[in-house]
């Protein structure tokens, strides 16, 4: 299929689920890719791969009781996060592994919850690995509302996260309030990876909060450029990723990773300063 084959499906009426899946897709990619600067540059990978774990629960729920996915794994991740957040106070236990216990106690309950619904296996794949076909329109509204009121809360807390990124104690030698901006950073992670989850689905949707960040880590040396690389490699991910899905009847979520993964190994290869193989001709 031709990117001009592609576009006319795109407007096709009949096709209607088509155009809604790429819009998440894109959305989700930006949201993803902005906050995930701070989940790569704090080293917080296992954040997201644990948050993609935590919105389960609410996920099964809202499928058991034909609620909205996304307002459903908001709830839930929210809940796990600010439980993580909590129990983190006690020093006696680190934070790795007290992400470790709820967030894998969260995806274990929601196995428990969404085993209760007639025909669960379906619904438990469509979880793990994505649908563009079932996208209702109400969640575009919500996927936009929430991406603008993330990509908010990461301006205006930008020199904040900045500062608890490069020095802990010297953040809270100025005032900061470490603890509550760790809890806002895992809610913004937590609504980028529901946000993300439909369209790529619960396994893969770290690779979408991690992968454009790290490749546009090796892109750039200043975090603003980053932060506008980032969301743009998600978002060109995306939508290579669902053309050549459509295009040859593959699964969108893995194709979408696949792609990413070979930004990633370009940008690894070919940074202009800190590429592979950039490095070596300039040994030579």
């Amino acid at each position: 299929m031709s990117p001009l084959d592609f576009l006319a499906d795109l407007l096709n009426p009949d096709l209607a689920f088509l155009p809604k899946a790429l819009a998440i897709a894109v959305m989700s990619a930006i949201m993803c890719g902005v906050i995930g600067c701070h989940v790569v540059l704090r080293g917080m990978a296992f954040i997201g791969d644990a948050v993609a774990h935590a919105v389960f629960p609410g996920l099964a729920v809202a499928f058991l009781f034909s609620g909205s996915l996304v307002l459903g794994g908001i709830t839930a991740g929210v809940i796990t996060a600010l439980l993580v957040a909590i129990f983190s106070q006690n020093r006696r236990i680190k934070e790795d592994s007290v992400i470790g216990i709820f967030f894998v106690a969260a995806f274990a309950l929601g196995i428990v919850i969404i085993s209760r619904a007639p025909g669960y296996a379906g619904s438990l794949q469509q979880f793990l690995f994505g649908s563009i076909t079932g996208i209702p329109d109400r969640d575009l509204l919500i996927v936009g509302g929430t991406g603008l009121l993330l990509l908010l809360a990461v301006a205006l807390l930008h020199k904040e996260f900045v500062a608890v990124t490069l020095d802990r104690e010297m953040a809270r030698a100025l005032g900061l309030r470490v603890f509550w901006l760790d809890v806002t950073l895992y809610v913004l992670v937590t609504l980028a990876v529901v946000m993300a989850v439909q369209t790529i689905g619960n396994i893969l949707v770290l690779a979408l909060l991690v992968t454009p960040a790290a490749t546009a880590r090796l892109l750039t040396d200043r975090l603003v450029a980053m932060m506008l690389l980032a969301p743009a490699v998600g978002a060109l991910s995306a939508l290579v990723g669902l053309y050549l899905s459509w295009s040859w009847d593959l699964p969108v979520g893995g194709t979408i990773v696949l792609v990413l993964t070979g930004m990633f190994l370009l940008a690894f290869l070919l940074a202009p300063r800190h590429g592979a193989l950039t490095g070596l001709a300039r040994a030579r």
